[in-house]
């Protein structure tokens, strides 16, 4: 079991480190569903929207240098995606137990 913990975080750390330095090497071409709301006018409807975004353009708000702004959202990003993994793994152990 130790071991199995050991792994995990050796992976949360390769994800971060990823996340760290590729993040602001993204592409800014919009994706698939950019595109498409371009395509059919409705781009901005969706900037309107019902809450902003804590990562509005893969970026945070109070950071002024892009680069490091990127970085930390892919950071924040990638902790908070492992956080509700882990979360919902925990909760199906529990319900199997």
């Amino acid at each position: 079991m130790k071991m199995i913990k050991k792994v995990w975080v050796y992976i949360l750390l390769a994800a971060l480190i990823i996340a760290a330095l590729l993040s602001p090497f993204a592409s800014s071409l919009p994706d698939g569903l950019e595109r498409v709301s371009q395509k059919l006018n409705i781009e901005e409807k969706a900037d309107q929207g019902i809450i902003s975004s804590p990562f509005s353009d893969y970026r945070i708000s109070f950071i002024q240098n892009d680069y490091f702004s990127t970085a930390f959202a892919g950071i924040l990003g990638t902790l908070a995606v492992f956080a509700f993994s882990y979360g919902i793994g925990r909760m199906i152990i529990q319900v199997k137990k």
